[in-house]
């Protein structure tokens, strides 16, 4: 059956507004906010569920994540092309709930916790989980113990690591050299099969569902309508309503009743975004329809169906690739890179020299120009975002391992729910910081956009520098407060409130006309590269572990310092650094803003 084409809001649509905007924008912005309490409160327990559940080392949980997070902002530029083309906005986003809802409630099904083990001297021996007040999970507060001749032995790791083992009155009964120790995990291979397939079919759906609800929310507006700006405003305001919820309440779910409760109320969220929009009660008829009359959707359907496989590989693949040996060129690093990575740093390092070189033989002089100025700062880009992602991985990880999350009292977070800091200080923040451009604006003293570029990176550098500070004061545990944290998260909010909503912008301004939409993509892929690189990094902030758990706090407090001090001053110098070029990037702009 043909689908009616999108067109203007009809008159007595648009007569009943909503906060004098479309009365759609209700809608969407709820639809909006469920979806990314699903994603949110998804994406804050799956590290910890990786280390935790399935005891994956830091290098694999670190190459997981990572691979995961750069193919979800990947994807949308297919999902994008595919719904402005065939399957219009409205049926991509119901298809992409639906897949996502179906992937959140496979993570529910992890089975039986992985069994740790210790190899000593070629010998297996079981290792124990003890909890403390009975909260596993997310609380890191667990204690593991290697089990020999019926006696638990606590596991401490040195700093040449080896290993002690101590018996309960304190004494060293035994010390085990490096290459004497090994510890793993036993897991189920179906578990870890559903565990693919769950964040495959997670990639999959997003990439149908996050370009197209954006999409549907600018079919609210006509062409010139100066509400749009802030039209976007309450609807991303809905993203950050979504995770401070999701952030705080999954992880609530999964200690108090388990992992599986957890991504259950993340599975329900995304349901709740498909129901809305499903059965919209005609409130969505004239938009985000197919612009075709011949009907596509069933193939495309299945095609995206038919993908998963392929992206459970890659996952699989990202599991299972070896690092470079010590010692190894830059040719031995490249083709030690799993299939994502020299896909994604291939498609990169090709795409922006051509374009550049597409831009210098059809555009004039200054169009040229503007286009380099685009690409330098969409490269600054992907350095800031490199480092902001550290949120999903070493701080969670260094927020479960030395991080005292008491707040007041005994009152305490969890190590997942920390990263609502960032969603609750963005609510804060927003509106201030924007009446702040604003004032500025109007005394011709707003900072330009590679200005407000540079201060971002340097933002990101200082977060993890006061972090570091922090760490002065950590307590006889090796652990810091997790005001520390917070501070991090709130000198990092800020930095990316001057970064994140000009990009798209920024974009649109200095590209050519005619290919826009490309370069939209070159956005995403510098951000979708950026989270793939931010799992490079990580995996350098990998601490051992055993069931999960560190054995030694002081040398994981000293290597998370160690790396995020370095990490910190580089970008703060790569922050001055643009500082430095933002006078002659501003000439190569030609007045842009």
């Amino acid at each position: 059956m043909p689908i009616a084409p999108s067109g203007p809001i009809p008159a007595d649509d648009a007569a009943r507004d909503w906060f004098g905007h479309p009365r759609q924008l209700s809608r969407l912005f709820t639809i909006e906010m469920w979806e990314r309490f699903g994603f949110y409160g998804m994406r804050a327990l799956l590290t910890l569920y990786l280390t935790k559940h399935f005891l994956f080392n830091d290098r694999t949980t670190n190459a997981i994540y990572a691979g995961f997070a750069a193919m979800v902002y990947l994807t949308p530029l297919i999902g994008g092309l595919l719904a402005d083309r065939y399957l219009g906005a409205k049926r991509a986003v119901k298809f992409g709930a639906l897949v996502m809802a179906g992937g959140y409630f496979l993570l529910c099904f992890g089975g039986e916790p992985a069994r740790p083990w210790a190899k000593i001297d070629g010998v297996r021996h079981a290792v124990i989980e003890q909890h403390v007040a009975d909260r596993p999970s997310t609380t890191g507060l667990e204690a593991r113990y290697v089990v020999i001749d019926q006696q638990r032995l606590a596991i401490r790791g040195e700093a040449d690591g080896s290993i002690d083992l101590v018996a309960g009155d304190g004494h060293v009964a035994r010390h085990v050299s490096a290459a004497a120790y090994e510890s793993g995990g036993d897991r189920s291979p179906l578990a870890t099969g559903l565990l693919l397939l769950g964040i495959a079919l997670i990639t999959i759906g997003t990439g149908f569902f996050k370009p197209n609800i954006s999409t549907m929310v600018g079919a609210l507006y006509r062409p010139g309508d100066r509400r749009k700006d802030a039209g976007f405003s309450i609807f991303y305001m809905g993203i950050n309503c979504g995770a401070l919820l999701s952030q705080i309440l999954c992880p609530l779910l999964a200690d108090w009743v388990g992992w599986s409760a957890g991504f259950l109320l993340a599975a329900i969220g995304m349901l709740l975004s498909w129901v809305l929009i499903q059965f919209d009660g005609g409130r969505l008829r004239v938009i985000g329809n197919a612009p075709v009359e011949r009907d596509h959707a069933l193939p495309i359907f299945a095609a995206a169906l038919v993908a998963v496989p392929a992206m459970m590989l890659l996952f699989q693949n990202l599991m299972a690739t070896a690092p470079a040996a010590a010692g190894s060129d830059i040719w031995g690093y490249i083709a030690a890179l799993p299939v994502m990575g020299k896909l994604l740093f291939g498609t990169f390092l090709v795409t922006i020299p051509a374009i550049l070189g597409y831009a210098w033989a059809t555009g004039n002089r200054a169009e040229f120009q503007m286009m380099v100025a685009a690409m330098v700062l969409v490269t600054f880009n992907t350095v800031f975002w490199t480092l902001f992602e550290q949120a999903g991985s070493s701080l969670t990880l260094f927020a479960d391992r030395n991080t005292d999350l008491r707040i007041i009292g005994n009152l305490r977070l969890s190590s997942a729910q920390v990263q609502f800091f960032n969603a609750i200080f963005i609510v804060m923040l927003a509106p201030l910081l924007t009446l702040t451009w604003g004032a500025l604006r109007r005394r011709g003293l707003e900072p330009s956009i590679p200005v407000k570029f540079a201060l971002a990176l340097a933002g990101v550098g200082a977060g993890f520098l006061f972090l570091v500070w922090g760490t002065r004061f950590a307590d006889g545990a090796f652990k810091v407060s997790v005001w520390w944290l917070a501070g991090l998260y709130l000198i990092q909010t800020l930095a990316e409130l001057c970064i994140s909503p000009v990009g798209l912008s920024m974009i649109t301004k200095l590209s050519l006309a005619r290919i826009v939409g490309l370069m939209m993509g070159v956005w995403w892929m510098s951000i979708a590269m950026a989270q793939y690189v931010a799992g490079i990094v990580a995996q350098v902030a990998s601490v051992a572990t055993v069931g999960g758990a560190i054995t030694n706090p002081a040398l994981s407090l000293e290597t998370y310092v160690r790396v995020f001090t370095l990490i910190g001053w580089a970008s703060v110098a790569i922050g001055a650094v643009l500082l430095v070029l933002a006078w002659p990037l501003k000439r190569l702009m030609h007045g842009v803003t």
